[in-house]
């Protein structure tokens, strides 16, 4: 098609939506030849998408599907950390490539073609299970929004106090901001005869862990407590919890269920190995909720991060320095950076869009003399949370949201 052709809004949304296709379908191992004879058999249409394309097989030694090399990520193993200066001069959203791994067994592949999502419990009058193309035909709406890991920023309780806790020694780099495309949770609730009477909703995973954290269903039933399955445009990579995964916004990210297979819905409260003994905050500073052995963690804390490569070394001269802040409570309205280690204090300029549940990019001008530096950003949302010096540590090392300090040598 010329491109002239495509200032046609509807020229450009097929031609785009074809060329979608083609690249999952090369992706998958299918030939050119091949593709356009499936495509004529499915009328050429971006809906067909899910019965042309299959899961790739397993690889034996496969623990996450994507690329993640070095120079975009740090390597936990199961765990990838994206590089916050891959970030700069990218736009709003993490593209798929270089959003972050949090797994707990290696990435399971799973057929959309047998894959199945069995609602069930005491909550429900009449339970059942919805296949992928069923879900798929349901009402839908995209939203963009974070998911954070409730142990972003670990590593400083150990850098900073001197006490490491234990898991993965996250830098700042396990968020992700993306739209996501889904099925509101209520509607499959709904259509499975949930109850006045339910009180606890609790999905479940299909990989080797089975992760599952319930959550009330005050929270399911939310307008954007999504069943997801597309990210930023995609189908949902296999990484990232394909077939579908659940998302729950403003909570820790291990309440976003990868790879749901099940939710129980219940009459009574729930509870599991994900909010009794991990992600719950254990320390003399948090009372234990039993039968959880602390506080149990929900929503994230306000945090900030520089777009710059952690102990970067730098030319002397003029820069753009640029980060984002997020907060699960509300928009940032504010962001303060210090180029002098905490002495002094300047506001940064706030860039549009400014969304909640998701972050806000910022950017400062810096004339950087010969020295070593520690770079520091404070942000502050609209309801008043603004991140302190300090906070007190957990055995688990969660909610990290003290301010970092930065190093960077110029020379």
């Amino acid at each position: 098609m010329r491109e002239k052709d495509l200032l046609n809004e509807q020229a450009y949304k097929q031609a785009r939506a074809d060329e979608f296709v083609w690249q999952q379908a090369k992706a998958n191992g299918i030939s050119r030849k091949r593709f356009l004879q499936l495509m004529v058999g499915a009328g050429a249409a971006i809906s067909g998408l899910p019965r042309l394309l299959h899961t790739k097989p397993a690889m034996a030694n496969e623990v996450v599907v994507k690329p993640t090399p070095p120079d975009l990520f740090y390597d936990y193993g199961s765990n990838k950390e994206m590089r916050w200066e891959a970030m700069y001069n990218r736009g709003y959203l993490v593209p798929n490539e270089l959003f972050f791994v949090r797994n707990n067994s290696s990435t399971p592949h799973i057929d959309q073609n047998t894959w199945r999502l069995q609602i069930e419990g005491s909550g429900v009058s009449h339970p059942r299970e919805f296949t992928y193309n069923e879900l798929l035909s349901l009402p839908s709406v995209s939203v963009i929004r974070a998911i954070e890991c409730a142990g972003n920023g670990r590593s400083f309780f150990d850098t900073v106090q001197g006490r490491r806790a234990a898991g993965t020694q996250w830098k700042l780099g396990a968020i992700g901001v993306a739209e996501w495309t889904g099925v509101p949770l209520r509607e499959v609730l709904e259509r499975s005869g949930l109850k006045p009477t339910a009180q606890d909703v609790m999905p479940e995973g299909l990989d080797p862990s089975k992760g599952r954290r319930p959550m009330p269903i005050a929270k399911a039933l939310d307008d954007d407590t999504l069943l997801v399955y597309a990210m930023n445009g995609q189908i949902l990579p296999p990484d990232h919890g394909f077939p579908v995964r659940v998302l729950v916004p403003g909570w820790l990210g291990a309440a976003s269920i990868k790879w749901v297979g099940r939710i129980e819905v219940s009459e009574e409260p729930l509870y599991s190995l994900w909010n009794t003994e991990d992600y719950v905050l254990i320390g003399s500073d948090y009372p234990p909720e039993p039968p959880a052995l602390g506080t149990i963690i929900t929503t994230q804390v306000v945090k900030s991060a520089f777009e710059l490569a952690w102990d970067a070394e730098l030319s002397a001269g003029q820069y753009l320095l640029r980060g984002r802040s997020w907060s699960a409570f509300g928009k940032i309205a504010s962001v303060e950076v210090s180029l002098d280690g905490g002495e002094t204090w300047q506001q940064a300029r706030l860039r549009k869009p400014n969304l909640q549940q998701a972050w806000v990019r910022w950017d400062i001008d810096w004339e950087a003399h010969p020295g070593n530096y520690n770079l520091r950003a404070r942000a502050t949302d609209d309801r008043g949370n603004t991140q302190p010096l300090d906070v007190p540590f957990n055995e688990k090392g969660y909610l990290y949201g003290a301010v970092v300090s930065h190093p960077v040598s110029v020379r």
